[in-house]
């Protein structure tokens, strides 16, 4: 199950992320995809301060840190694993158990983890058309993901 989610401005990019803030259950996976400068970051912030992390907190790419915490109605791990080699590796960042503890774990350049990760994660692929235009793909890999995908879809307005 799949929905394509355009996103011609910042402003649907945080349309997009505050309906999938509304849906996230404590230990939910999203797994964020897109070449460098797709909106990955971006998104991230905004699902940040859809989730209650105060403005004054900042929000950014933990490329050099590999996880940033932050706290909010759900506790958030957004980590980067751009740089990791291995699952022996990941599995030293402690992100699964982060996730059994209820965090929501925000993981860019995670596709190959995912398993590792737990599973039944909810990926958004961030991409960029030639011309500059922009778009989210999100796509269900398990029975949560597919009912935070329906409800994040319902909350756009969209239809998987």
């Amino acid at each position: 199950m799949a929905t394509i989610v355009p996103l011609p401005t910042r402003r649907a990019t945080i349309r997009l992320a505050c309906a999938v803030a509304a849906a996230l259950l404590p230990g939910d996976l999203l797994i964020l995809s897109g070449d460098l400068g797709a909106g990955k970051t971006f998104f991230t912030r905004a699902l940040c301060r859809a989730l209650g992390v105060p403005s004054a907190e900042p929000i950014t790419s933990p490329t050099f840190t590999l996880i940033h915490e932050h706290a909010g109605r759900l506790p958030i791990a957004h980590a980067d694993l751009y740089r990791i080699g291995d699952e022996e590796e990941l599995a030293q960042l402690g992100l699964r158990d982060r996730r059994g503890e209820g965090a929501v774990l925000v993981v860019e350049w995670g596709a190959p983890y995912a398993a590792a990760l737990g599973g039944d994660a909810l990926s958004v692929t961030f991409e960029v058309a030639a011309d500059g235009t922009r778009r989210a793909r999100l796509e269900a890999e398990g029975v949560r993901s597919a009912a935070l995908l329906a409800s994040a879809s319902r909350g756009l307005g969209t239809t998987s």
